[in-house]
């Protein structure tokens, strides 16, 4: 567009003045047709194109076996039925934003084209500001709140630090890799209430096209109005908005129907007897002749009873569907608390009104994808519908609540004679620095990179003056050193990985260093032990240690009371039986600290509160006069254990990731150095059953040595392995 030497003159002025140009030059200087646009601070087209490669930690064959395994002697013994080929549900630990990126650009995206591409994305965004990942666990007859950890904190600051600009430009990115993601007769369904969902539907318009809306539909979530509080002042909030867009004009939906009512069903008074069943009378307002002939040659025209009415015909019912189903539903409540499938997460959906949204827009054997899986609602209900499924999540202990619900839906499939298939779940491996949360995105390159070493210099310095530890320098790996230790410190966002310390042993080895504390918020999934006994054969001595909450606490800091604590611990007893094992798990150690600091002296008379203080959980209740007592309601090790399963040949399948080679662009599959943890018997408590069993069934293997690994998982979530070798026959 021409601009007027004035307009021309307006814009070098405000250049020259460091100003922003006003408005109205957006529409003059660029061609954008758009007639409405949503507009937040740091809006950008960019969208994330990172690649990591995807680390399978753990698998899921089938349910366990209740009873002593034999041998499996072909591929395809029918004792097992394991199945050995063809495409494995995903289950993805991580930030969605660089899952989604590395699916659509990295080796899996070939994987997943060849099932016939994601037919069906459903999401369930943590649109409402105070879902922060706390969770409750009971425990001793009392409820503990886990907080968020660090990752999932700043995950949630992300999504809410600026408010609604910050969440829309979270799920701006997402949904844009979603959308290129989807098969182009796919469809997505976003979740959202009165929040955002005004703000939901423009992002989606400019992401899909308004011409791909399809339904907007409201969704009843209970019956009840609700407290007189939430009424006295308005009408009570009891629906959410759920967008229906397609990827293209070749979309998939099976219309969806509710049953007539009783009161309907009456209409249908008919019945002559002839195999058809009853029917009813119905009208013929409209016809042709043709149309009546048709009618007469199958019997179920019905002529005028006087000259001058119309025509009638017989409607079977057996030829009727139901009621359809439109975009208000009302027939669907929120999750009972006391519904065998409430697993207490409050955004949790009830399955009937996900099978409706997989039902209606996917086949079986299609693929669907839910990348906020929170409990595992969409997997559990595609896996039940014979869809094939990917799942991720940022939280930790929604991954292993989705974990324990899929063996679950395995059990029941299996109890049921049905198939199922099998489940992986996945890292993400190889974070590199620049996907560091926390760096302001609408700096230039050279900005990000000085306000990023000026972000990691601060954490630093903060964590090794509350470790006690000196600064060194002179590292590649290394920040500091204490009591004779090196100490590696992880990212503060990103979890400390195996990639992370085999640099740290590579440094060690080339400096003959012996001794090394590596510190870090949290762990990727699966690393330990093995990376510990990796250091050990090579003459190291490796430490970990979770960095608290408590480090952010000056207070703490300077009255010397943050504890970084050791991960967990696991003893194990293995039994013999002929050419048969079966694992006892003898005793299990966590050192966790939660609200533990000053908890006497905050509380107030009359009041209690559940801590977590050097790996006890404990009750503290002050009376009227401010007498304090405490009960330990952890009472025996196995409170601290949600689930544990056994790997009774841990180094039969190697951990490979799928790395593309830059001189030959294509994807080679590169060993780890690990192995995947393949899940063969396992225990754990439900909402509904808390008991626990500590050993497993035997398990009947072949001669010779072997390594078993044992994986437990605490009430919060996090995992920890035991590897062991055994010799079966011969000598134990």
């Amino acid at each position: 567009m021409k601009l007027t030497d004035n307009e021309i003159r307006d814009i070098t002025q405000h250049l020259e003045a460091g100003k922003p140009l006003p408005d109205k030059y957006r529409f003059l200087l660029f061609d954008d047709k758009r007639e409405v646009e949503l507009v937040w601070s740091g809006k950008t087209g960019d969208v994330c194109n990172v690649v990591l490669p995807f680390q399978v930690i753990e698998q899921v064959d089938e349910p366990r076996a209740e009873s002593t395994v034999k041998m499996q002697m072909d591929l395809f013994d029918a004792q097992t039925g394991r199945q050995i080929k063809g495409w494995n549900n995903k289950l993805i630990w991580g930030d969605n934003k660089l899952i989604l990126s590395s699916l659509k650009n990295g080796a899996l995206r070939e994987e997943i084209e060849a099932q016939g591409g994601i037919k069906l994305i459903y999401i369930d965004p943590p649109f409402d500001v105070g879902a922060d990942f706390s969770m409750d666990i009971e425990i001793g007859g009392e409820t503990l709140t886990k907080k968020p950890n660090v990752l999932e904190e700043l995950a949630y600051r992300d999504t809410w630090g600026k408010g609604a600009d910050s969440f829309i430009a979270m799920i701006y990115e997402r949904l844009v890799l979603m959308r290129d993601l989807l098969a182009e007769d796919g469809s997505i369904y976003v979740h959202c209430d009165w929040r955002v969902n005004s703000y939901i539907r423009l992002v989606l318009d400019e992401v899909f096209g308004k011409e791909n809306h399809l339904s907007s539909i409201s969704w009843r979530r209970s019956s009840s109005t609700g407290s007189s509080k939430a009424i006295s002042r308005k009408f009570p909030a009891n629906q959410d908005t759920i967008f229906f867009y397609k990827r293209s004009r070749n979309y998939n939906f099976n219309r969806q129907y509710l049953p007539y009512s009783t009161e309907y069903l009456k209409r249908f008074s008919h019945d002559d007897n002839d195999g058809r069943g009853k029917y009813r009378i119905s009208d013929l307002n409209t016809y042709s002749s043709k149309k009546l002939e048709e009618l007469r040659i199958d019997n179920r025209l019905l002529y005028p009873k006087k000259e001058g009415a119309n025509y009638s015909y017989k409607r079977y019912l057996s030829e009727t569907k139901g009621v359809v189903i439109d975009d208000v539903w009302v027939d669907i409540n929120f999750v009972n608390p006391m519904a065998n499938e409430n697993l207490g997460y409050t955004t949790q959906k009830p399955e009937k009104f996900i099978e409706r949204i997989i039902k209606a827009s996917s086949n079986e054997g299609d693929l669907v994808a839910d990348f906020f899986c929170g409990s595992g609602t969409t997997l559990a209900v595609a896996e039940k519908l014979n869809r094939k499924w990917i799942g991720s999540d940022l939280g930790k202990f929604g991954i292993h609540t989705t974990r324990k619900r899929m063996i679950g839906v395995q059990r029941q499939l299996k109890a049921e004679d049905k198939s199922w298939r099998a489940f992986e779940i996945l890292n993400l491996g190889k974070y590199e620095r620049q996907h560091y949360i926390g760096v302001n995105p609408s700096l230039r390159e050279e900005e990000k990179q000085k306000q990023l070493e000026a972000r990691e210099k601060d954490f630093l310095d903060l964590i090794l003056h509350a470790y006690r530890a000196e600064p060194v320098s002179q590292f590649k790996t290394f920040q500091g050193k204490k009591a004779g230790r090196m100490v590696a410190v992880g990212a503060v966002n990103l979890p400390v990985t195996r990639l992370f310390v085999e640099e740290i042993i590579l440094e060690c080895r080339s400096k003959h260093i012996t001794r090394v504390d590596i510190l870090g918020f949290e762990f990727e999934m699966g690393l330990f032990p093995n990376i510990q006994e990796e250091a050990k054969s090579k003459g190291i001595d490796l430490a970990m240690k979770y960095i608290p909450r408590d480090v952010f606490d000056k207070r703490a800091i300077e009255k010397n009371e943050v504890i970084f604590h050791d991960v967990s611990f696991i003893e194990i007893k293995p039994h013999f039986k002929k050419s048969s094992v079966a694992i006892e798990l003898t005793d299990f150690s966590v050192f966790y600290s939660q609200d533990a600091q000053n908890a006497d002296v905050n509380l107030k008379n009359g009041k209690s509160k559940v801590i977590v203080d050097k790996g006890q959980v404990v009750k503290i209740f002050k009376d009227k006069d401010g007498i304090v007592s405490r009960e330990v309601l952890t009472k025996l090790w196995t409170d601290w254990i949600d689930y544990w399963a056994v790997d009774f040949d841990f180094e039969s399948k190697k951990e490979s990731v799928r790395i593309k080679n830059e001189e030959t662009g294509e994807y080679e599959d590169i060993w780890t150095g690990d192995y995947v943890f393949e899940n063969e018997w396992q225990s754990f408590r439900t909402k509904k059953d808390r008991t626990l069993e500590m050993q497993s069934v035997f398990h009947e293997c072949q001669t010779g040595r072997r390594k078993i690994a044992v994986k437990v998982v605490d009430i919060f979530g996090n995992d920890t392995m035991k590897i062991v070798e055994i010799t079966i026959g011969g000598n134990q």
